[in-house]
């Protein structure tokens, strides 16, 4: 399973974002980080995003460390965040009653 991070802040606030990201907690055994990949537009600014691989047993974990992980950024002037968990197919299919 996957969880995957959409973070998005305009480039104004990219050095208070580096500093935070510098002061953040290392990440559990649970969880492997893949990323962060930055690109960025006009509209949206800086655009960060992260995979993360974790054991289905460990989701509730996952979701909860990443929440607090990114509440270590809130308060940063343009700050927003998506956080969303994604199935495997055979995953997915066992969800709607078919696998």
């Amino acid at each position: 399973m996957v969880i995957r991070t959409i973070v998005t802040y305009p480039t104004e606030s990219a050095k208070e974002i580096a500093e935070r990201f510098l002061k953040v907690p290392p990440f559990p055994d649970y969880l492997t980080r893949r990323g962060p990949y930055i690109s960025s537009s006009v509209d949206e600014g800086v655009i960060n995003l992260s995979i993360y691989e974790l054991e289905n047993s460990k989701l509730a974990e996952g979701l909860e460390f990443i929440g607090n992980y990114l509440a270590g950024f809130f308060g940063v002037p343009g700050f927003t965040y998506e956080i969303k968990p994604l199935y495997e197919l055979e995953e997915a299919l066992k969800m709607i009653g078919m696998g």
